[in-house]
């Protein structure tokens, strides 16, 4: 809103400026005098111009602002030493006052804008001086193809509880797109799945998504995961991942790891030993005598000595849980009814 109310403001100042400038009793070429509107028109085109290059520019390098720019502080200033640059060629031009009109509006403009679209970032060099910095989301998270494929990232990111940037190596997304060119169907599908759940991410207003190219990072003869760890450790990211492997690999590199299974498995309702259940036995277990069943969330249920109760809703009693990143399984064996209803 800020910028907005800046941009009309600056377009505003710049048609009363231009309008000043191509009445009678300005000095001014003999082009204006002959041709006042248009050169109205044009001039307040052209100084709207600045206005769609710096709009269309939404992604502002802080490396190149700060290297090019960083006079622009003090845009004025810099206007009137161009100026005086430029002095000994327009001094006796007409054309002097619209390259007067021209920097004095533009560099202004531009100063203020940068600067409040890269306060963020942009520092002082001499002094060392850093503006109050607006946080947004903590370090980044860097996905692998696991976890773009499963597609469960893009749910989590709905939920609005991430707002950290998330970078998609150039390598992970070459990699999608080769199992999505698979002869294989499945292949194809899971492949095309994961370039479905990247646009979708793009396309989130609450989210940044940036297709990353790694620069310091040698990656000749390196894996696919080694060349992620990596990559991740250049950020200070974390890995985001479905893959039970690359999860061990880069936790024993000191790398932090987000594995959805274990986000998802953490959120699922906690069941304790003695606890009840009501579950339908869907099929017999692969121990004699087990049925079972899933609970909504899809979480597995193995009932002892309940493989005769096939297709029937039972209650049963919670013996054990056994977690892991591959999911959850629950133990349980027939309630003290059922047992006695079966017995008879």
């Amino acid at each position: 809103m800020l910028l907005l109310i800046i941009r009309i403001v600056y377009i505003l100042v710049c048609a009363g400026a231009i309008a000043t400038y191509v009445s009678p009793g300005t000095p001014h070429p003999a082009f204006v005098t002959e041709y006042p509107f248009v050169s109205f028109f044009g001039l307040l085109a052209l100084a709207s111009l600045i206005v769609v290059i710096d709009m269309s520019i939404r992604r502002k390098q802080i490396e190149v602002i700060s290297a090019t720019y960083f006079g622009l502080l003090i845009g004025f200033l810099l206007s009137h030493m161009l100026l005086q640059a430029l002095e000994p060629v327009i001094h006796n031009s007409p054309a002097y006052v619209t390259v007067a009109m021209m920097t004095t509006m533009v560099l202004p403009y531009i100063c203020i804008s940068l600067l409040l679209q890269t306060k963020d970032d942009f520092r002082f060099v001499i002094p060392y001086v850093e503006f109050s910095r607006e946080l947004k989301g903590g370090r980044p998270l860097v996905l692998d193809s696991s976890s773009l494929i499963d597609g469960r990232i893009a749910d989590v990111v709905d939920t609005k509880i991430l707002d950290s940037e998330m970078i998609v190596p150039d390598f992970i997304l070459n990699e999608v797109q080769d199992i999505a060119d698979s002869s294989d169907k499945i292949r194809r599908t899971r492949g095309r799945r994961g370039l479905d759940i990247l646009a979708r991410l793009q396309n989130d207003p609450s989210v940044d998504v940036k297709v990353y190219t790694p620069k310091n990072v040698d990656q000749r003869g390196l894996s696919v995961d080694q060349r992620l760890v990596l990559v991740t450790k250049e950020l200070n990211g974390r890995c985001v991942t479905n893959d039970f492997n690359l999860n061990k690999v880069a936790s024993v590199q000191g790398v932090d790891v987000i594995n959805l299974n274990d986000v998802a498995n953490s959120l699922r309702p906690r069941y304790l030993p003695g606890e009840r259940l009501r579950i339908r036995i869907i099929k017999e277990g692969e121990t004699p005598g087990q049925g079972v069943g899933y609970l909504d969330d899809g979480t597995m249920v193995v009932c002892e000595q309940s493989n005769f109760l096939v297709g029937k809703e039972v209650d049963c009693v919670v013996t054990s849980v056994l977690q892991s990143s591959a999911g959850r399984m629950i133990f349980a064996r027939l309630g003290e009814s059922v047992r006695t209803t079966a017995d008879h």
